[in-house]
């Protein structure tokens, strides 16, 4: 009989004490599944032990960790060791996180629904008795349906907990993902992570790290790679690496970014007026612009009598009429006066009509 994925972390933990402490079995499934696919998961072979180049090992005590506030890669209860990243975060690390923020939340207009990103949290494994056992943090974590998911807590996403991110971003800047980190998310069920290798090079990335996004998609227990996100559908590997390496939005993303939120809002039914503060700005700029142009139309009407009064009666009266006609903005009353510059006999009558009006 397949052993279910807590059982199987629990016989990874006595393993590894007795062990070489470096075993690397699957970890609990965070969301529901079916008998077939925790038999698929458990058939699985296990990764080999995970590796994080680019990193330093540091002692965290499970008392410290309670408390930590630093960055790291990785926290393991079993030998309380935490893998730092050796270089100094830059803002090269930084910024594509920072990005996919305000880029999610540009698609999430167009769609007409709010998504939640939660930069840089905690991704908690606690064993039955609460205590953290294992520790992941993402550059950042996108929820595409933050109404309906059980989002993070002050402690961040704690597994079996809270509802697993829509996309993960992990920033490759002097670090290497594929050798551990994505393992672990793939075996705690994230359906998609994005590795992004910036463009800007850090003086300790290894030559063979080459720029570029590669999306990992979870099938069948498995991470396999793909060319397009299904979380964003239609948004491609290509297309997300140059937004988050653009020194300014270029057109080419502008128009993914909409592409992409229609796509969603079509799939789901919304648009941007559902969002209240957009459709609250998109009416008051249709009525702004009803206005000038009413505006406008009006100021167009009293030239045109101007005009005509200036070749019946003179330049003279279309001067004073000019003055007389400024308080007058009701169209239909303006319309009166140009009968009344075809029906009246002398400038005087015209003038003497208009001053009463």
């Amino acid at each position: 009989m397949a052993q279910s994925p807590e059982a199987r972390v629990v016989q990874h933990d006595a393993d590894a004490e007795t062990a070489t402490r470096a075993a690397h079995r699957p970890g609990p499934d965070p969301r529901p599944s079916s008998r077939a696919q925790r038999d698929v998961q458990a058939a699985r072979p296990a990764h080999p032990a995970p590796e994080f180049p680019g990193c330093r090992a540091v002692t965290i005590t499970r008392e410290d960790i309670a408390t930590w506030e630093g960055r790291f890669e990785y926290w393991d209860a079993q030998t309380e060791t935490a893998w730092m990243v050796c270089e100094p975060t830059s803002a090269y690390h930084e910024r594509p996180s920072h990005l996919l923020a305000a880029l999610a939340h540009a698609i999430a207009h167009v769609r007409g629904s709010p998504v939640e990103c939660f930069g840089a949290m905690d991704l908690r494994l606690r064993d039955e008795s609460g205590t953290p056992r294992k520790i992941l943090q993402a550059d950042q974590s996108v929820y595409l349906h933050p109404g309906r998911s059980r989002l993070p807590g002050h402690e961040g996403m704690v597994l079996g907990e809270h509802s697993v991110a829509d996309v993960v971003l992990e920033v490759d800047h002097s670090t290497d993902v594929r050798r551990g980190k994505l393992w672990l998310y793939e075996e705690w069920g994230f359906p998609e992570v994005w590795v992004e290798v910036p463009e800007e090079k850090a003086p300790s990335r290894p030559a063979s790290r080459r720029p570029g996004l590669t999306i990992h998609v979870l099938e069948g227990g498995a991470y396999r790679e793909s060319a397009v996100s299904l979380a964003f559908p239609g948004w491609t590997a290509e297309e997300i690496h140059a937004a988050l390496n653009e020194e300014a939005q270029s057109a080419g993303t502008s128009w993914a970014l909409d592409r992409v939120g229609r796509t969603l809002g079509k799939r789901e039914g919304t648009g941007p007026d559902d969002m209240p503060w957009l459709r609250g700005h998109r009416r008051e700029a249709y009525a702004e612009g009803v206005a000038e142009g009413r505006a406008e139309g009006i100021e167009r009407q009293r030239a045109l009598l101007c005009r005509q009064a200036a070749r019946r009666f003179g330049e003279a009266t279309a001067a004073s009429l000019s003055a007389r006609l400024g308080r007058l903005d009701d169209p239909e009353r303006l319309a009166e006066v140009g009968d009344w510059i075809v029906d009246c006999a002398t400038a005087a009558e015209l003038l003497a009509r208009t001053e009463h009006d």
